[in-house]
């Protein structure tokens, strides 16, 4: 398969532009003719003006387009305007820059706003999210400036909710820097709002964009001091507070079996079945659901890490209810159900998992890496089960590179 190294720049930009922009509409978009366009594509000329015209209106950087680097997986021209925009909210707003024609909401519609934001999230829809955040951080900067000095800390805290959620889009997007940016401004704002809670939720957004980094020692202990920090006394905790402390501890587990520690992901796992069952349902808050549900299906995918698939199947076969969890927390259940079939040599089962999931969400799937990797696992299926699998995530069996989905259609 070939790297994005091995395209020309003309096809480079035949492959982001996509099928969804014509030549004419990037022609619009960037102020140049038809003619200039279609030579760039045809490698017949491309001038730095109109390099730096359509890499902007394209949403990537330069080096992009000249294959210095290649473009983020399954990224469409919408999802990198997005990041874009998210990008410049996240920046321009910590640095008290905001447009003139910046409106400060409500404390309450803002808090409206996070749950809004929340809920697109967890249902998977990431892009819809991140293009209602960068509006969010501005009302909710304007808001904090229009408050008296001593009357800011509500103000703080749902600019740090703001900030977290951004933090969350990117690193799921893969725009790591970014996600960095927006955790740190998020743990600013926290801290300033004097909301142990928030600060507490911040620490564990920064050990997964940690984890995403590879940085596993940092991220676990930083996820254990973020679970220890909110502990509640369960004799008197409100379902809001395990709820938060679940979620937590099972993000400390999910960190120790990336790292291979069977004994501490055992001792989180511990945690969040108790605190699941001292719940004794699914509950919704700060940004997040857990529940007994959450606690079982989320051991399904911590225990596939840990090799232990046994343990992970016997699971799966307790599990008969899964309506009760966020759209996005099924499918992840479904990825790692797919996965533990797929480690089982039950290749069939794995590839019927993993298809109807892929048919059913294909606007989460395709934000995913997760399918790539099932796909390489399954080895003795049906070939045209495989192959049909395959191309509803844009790779191609036995391979592990990546070709976005439009390079199929646009050369």
């Amino acid at each position: 398969m070939p790297q994005w190294s091995d395209y020309t720049t003309g096809e480079r930009i035949k492959i982001l532009r996509g099928r969804e922009i014509r030549q004419s509409d990037l022609a619009e978009m960037t102020g140049l003719s038809i003619v200039t366009i279609q030579k760039a594509e045809q490698d017949k000329a491309l001038s730095l003006p109109t390099l730096l015209a359509v890499a902007d209106a394209l949403g990537v950087d330069t080096s992009v387009i000249l294959g210095q680097q290649a473009p983020r997986r399954a990224q469409e021209q919408g999802d990198r305007m997005m990041i874009r925009d998210l990008s410049r909210a996240v920046h321009d707003t910590a640095a008290g820059i905001l447009p003139s024609t910046a409106e400060p909401a409500t404390v309450e519609e803002l808090q409206a706003t996070t749950d809004r934001c929340w809920r697109l999230y967890w249902r998977g829809h990431y892009i819809e999210a991140g293009a209602l955040v960068a509006p969010f951080l501005t009302a909710a900067a304007a808001r904090l400036h229009e408050q008296a000095a001593g009357e800011q800390a509500q103000a703080w805290g749902v600019l740090s909710d703001a900030y977290r959620i951004a933090g969350y889009v990117a690193n799921l997007m893969g725009a790591r820097d970014l996600a960095y940016a927006a955790i740190g401004h998020a743990q600013q704002a926290a801290e300033r709002g004097a909301d142990d809670m928030r600060v507490a939720l911040v620490g564990s957004g920064r050990s997964w964009v940690y984890l995403r980094d590879a940085r596993l020692s940092e991220a676990l202990a930083l996820a254990e001091k973020s679970a220890a920090d909110i502990e509640p006394r369960f004799s008197r905790a409100t379902p809001e507070e395990l709820t938060a402390y679940g979620s937590h501890v099972n993000f400390a587990a999910v960190v120790a079996s990336r790292m291979g520690n069977k004994e501490r992901a055992a001792d989180f796992l511990s945690q969040s079945h108790a605190t699941g069952a001292r719940m004794g349902r699914e509950v919704r808050a700060h940004g997040t659901l857990f529940g007994p549900v959450s606690a079982t299906t989320q051991a399904v995918g911590i225990n596939v890490a840990l090799g232990q698939t046994g343990k992970a199947l016997a699971l799966i076969d307790s599990i008969n209810d899964v309506s009760g969890l966020t759209e996005a927390a099924r499918n992840r259940y479904a990825m790692d159900k797919a996965l533990a079939q797929a480690d089982a040599k039950q290749w069939d089962a794995s590839l019927d998992t993993l298809e109807a999931t892929l048919r059913s969400a294909p606007h989460w799937a395709r934000h995913q890496t997760l399918p790539g990797v099932i796909v390489q696992k399954v080895g003795r299926a049906s070939t045209a089960r495989l192959r049909r699998v395959s191309e509803l995530i844009g790779v191609a069996p036995g391979t592990h590179g990546f070709l976005p989905a439009t390079a199929k259609t646009a050369l």
